[in-house]
């Protein structure tokens, strides 16, 4: 499913959008954040289609060496191990990815020159080499190498470049739905003819969880600036970098509409997203000026954690 970390993003950047753009209307851009969450969630079919592109082109390249005019003893015996991977054929014949591709009318087809730069670098790779090199096979084995090819399409400048081109919708996105793919397969089991796919959410509270997050941020954003404003008063509130201030917002908005998160969560979670959303330095001030909040809140009441949330 997608990680909550994915949903304060895209929640942080709906944000960032409504605001920038002077938008007036709550619902609609509440509509865009469920809509760029549901096409995270195309994303995670759109990779896992992509091995069997791979053996596709594969076995293509060894159908043009065995009908060349004068075939090798290689041409003619290929070594079909990475084609014959267990692994990617489960994934290939599992209706549910099917199903959903043709009906995102998702896929790679129209892309087949990412498909060979794709092939090439993996199969150039150590650890490509050593699999194919191997005389035995296991399921493990098929598993592992597939894994790997998932964690070096996390680095891969071409690939990005596509989903740019798929989607604006899906910058960023890549990172964690590579760990949600990588989750689902590591789930895999021998005796299983399809893939278990992940459901989009964990619970029906992740998506109440985006939109309420969305729309406490939003509405109270004026009034938790000026806790910013009071906890920065040695800043020059002109050279706060929107996104700090809009960051910290969030996290407000989240320490107090949610009792049953910790607060350690909240501050973790935002802390960590700010390395990668903000400027360097960022996140050790973000921090500083939300313990400080914390504080405040806390003493006024406005923080009431139960349950699993207790501080």
């Amino acid at each position: 499913m997608l990680s909550r970390r994915l949903l304060r993003i895209k929640v942080l950047k709906a944000l960032f959008a409504h605001l920038k753009s002077d938008a007036d209307n709550l619902m609609a851009s509440q509509k865009s954040l469920m809509s760029s969450i549901d096409k995270a969630y195309d994303l995670y079919f759109q990779m896992l289609a992509l091995p069997q592109e791979l053996i596709r082109y594969a076995a293509e390249r060894q159908e043009i060496a065995k009908n060349k005019k004068l075939p090798t003893f290689e041409d003619l015996h290929p070594n079909t191990k990475f084609i014959d991977n267990q692994v990617i054929r489960v994934i290939a014949n599992t209706d549910a990815i099917n199903d959903y591709l043709a009906a995102h009318r998702l896929g790679w087809e129209q892309y087949p020159e990412l498909i060979r730069t794709l092939y090439n670098q993996f199969s150039e790779s150590n650890y490509f080499r050593t699999y194919m090199a191997r005389e035995n096979r296991s399921f493990e084995e098929d598993r592992a190498l597939v894994d790997n090819l998932f964690t070096m399409l996390a680095d891969c400048p071409a690939l990005d470049e596509v989903l740019d081109e798929q989607s604006i919708q899906w910058s960023g996105d890549l990172p964690y739905i590579l760990m949600m793919i990588q989750r689902t397969l590591s789930n895999m089991r021998i005796s299983h003819k399809e893939l278990r796919v992940a459901d989009k959410f964990k619970s029906e509270e992740d998506p109440a969880f985006a939109k309420n997050l969305f729309a406490k941020a939003l509405v109270n954003y004026n009034e938790y600036q000026r806790y910013v404003e009071r906890y920065t008063a040695n800043w020059d509130i002109e050279r706060i970098v929107f996104m700090d201030n809009l960051i910290i917002g969030t996290a407000m908005a989240e320490l107090i509409a949610f009792p049953s998160i910790p607060v350690k969560v909240t501050m973790d979670e935002w802390i960590e997203i700010s390395k990668y959303y903000s400027t360097q330095g960022s996140s050790t001030f973000i921090n500083g000026v939300l313990d400080k909040i914390v504080a405040s809140l806390t003493e006024e009441g406005l923080i009431q954690k139960s349950g699993r949330g207790l501080i």
